[in-house]
């Protein structure tokens, strides 16, 4: 059994956009994607789905009777994985799996339906299989006319990464030639903020003016930021897997590393990022670290969260640091689904042999070469619980 993997198809929907050429017009511009929603009366930052990519979800949820009473993280799914079997050029015959996971799952509607319970001490007919974490997969399974296996997980802030791991590890076995992988979320709920804010990692704003603190209010990678800067926003990612090389695909998953730290308290990450380290180690053990010429981090623009996984960059490539970069200081940590979406902004620089930087961060060229050709480029995530993992992509 061949032990490559090749990625012949990804698709997103975020704050970028839908369309490759439209999130790479807006990786191109030093631009954030986050307007004010406001909470308890107080102004915050969100990162929402540009119009037209709302059009395309209302579209979906128009489209058959069933599909509107599905969870907002369901349609984005669904938008997403529409796209990418289009573009892998799979059909209804093809026997696929599909592994979408999410860290929160149906927010928004379980919130709706629990504020109705309260109210009325009734629950809807519809309020648990709408609100399941399973619905996600099986529901694009029936949209896709899918007969392969299905699954849903949520592994927090890691998930989407973790759907991959688990398509390898099925494509690697033989039980499958090809594999739907990635995340959803769906965030920008009331509730959802407050947690966030109640852990005192949400961005500051001006609550009189209704304006960011900072021109760019995700410091992420801004490593001496005195304050946490995370932003939620909202979207989903999915990829195509196939094993062995194929003369479409995009990219190929050249390793892949994971590891979980013991955690001193609920949210806790070592000073140095142990469980990165070992998950960027086994990622790269068949690498010479030279060859890796970017690395998209997780960074989720948190003092603690930035700092420890640099830190442990700095321990596994010591003098050989590739460029560093992420997107959550532009669409915002959108959890479940943040590693799908660094991975297509991975193979995006993969495809147009440009780094993305981070317009506030002096980035070094690699080796201060302006003409390098980025040809490897890691990927990490990481959610509560300490659950890393790394993927390393080449061209």
């Amino acid at each position: 059994m061949s032990q490559t993997i090749s990625i012949t198809a990804i698709a997103s929907i975020s704050p970028l956009g839908n369309d490759p050429k439209t999130i790479w017009e807006n990786y191109q511009n030093p631009n954030h994607c986050f307007t004010s929603h406001f909470l308890d009366h107080k102004n915050t930052l969100v990162a929402k789905l540009d119009e037209d990519s709302r059009q395309v979800v209302e579209a979906i949820k128009q489209s058959d009777p069933k599909y509107k009473s599905l969870d907002k993280s369901v349609l984005y799914a669904m938008a997403a994985s529409r796209k990418a079997i289009k573009n892998a050029g799979w059909t209804p015959n093809d026997i696929f799996g599909i592994n979408i996971g999410s860290s929160r799952g149906a927010t928004d509607l379980f919130e709706k339906h629990f504020q109705e319970y309260l109210e009325t001490g009734k629950a809807q007919t519809l309020a648990s299989p709408t609100t399941t974490l399973g619905n996600i997969s099986s529901w694009v399974a029936h949209d896709l006319q899918s007969a392969g296996p299905e699954i849903s997980h949520s592994i927090t802030c890691s998930t989407a990464l973790h759907a991959v791991l688990n398509g390898v590890a099925w494509l690697r076995a033989g039980m499958i030639d090809k594999f739907l992988v990635g995340g959803s979320e769906a965030p920008l709920t009331d509730f959802t903020i407050a947690q966030m804010r109640a852990l005192k990692i949400y961005a500051a704003t001006d609550e009189l003016q209704s304006k960011p603190v900072e021109e760019y209010p995700n410091r992420a990678l801004d490593f001496g930021k005195k304050q946490n800067t995370l932003i939620l926003g909202e979207g989903a990612a999915v990829c195509c897997l196939e094993i062995g090389k194929k003369e479409n695909a995009l990219a190929f998953v050249e390793g892949i590393g994971y590891a979980t730290e013991i955690l001193e308290h609920n949210i806790s990450i070592s000073a140095e990022a142990t469980c990165f380290q070992k998950s960027m180690k086994m990622a790269l053990q068949n690498t010479d670290l030279s060859e890796v010429d970017a690395i998209v981090m997780h960074a989720p623009g948190t003092k603690t969260g930035d700092l420890t996984e640099y830190k442990a960059i700095q321990k596994v490539f010591g003098s050989a640091m590739p460029m560093l970069t992420t997107n959550k200081w532009k669409i915002g940590h959108t959890f479940g689904a943040s590693g799908m979406l660094s991975i297509e902004m991975a193979i995006m620089m993969l495809q147009h042999q440009k780094f993305i930087g981070v317009p506030f961060i002096a980035n070094p060229i690699r080796f201060q070469n302006p003409n390098r050709a980025v040809k490897k480029v890691l990927v990490n995530s990481v959610g509560f619980g300490g659950n890393a993992v790394s993927i390393l992509l080449r061209a």
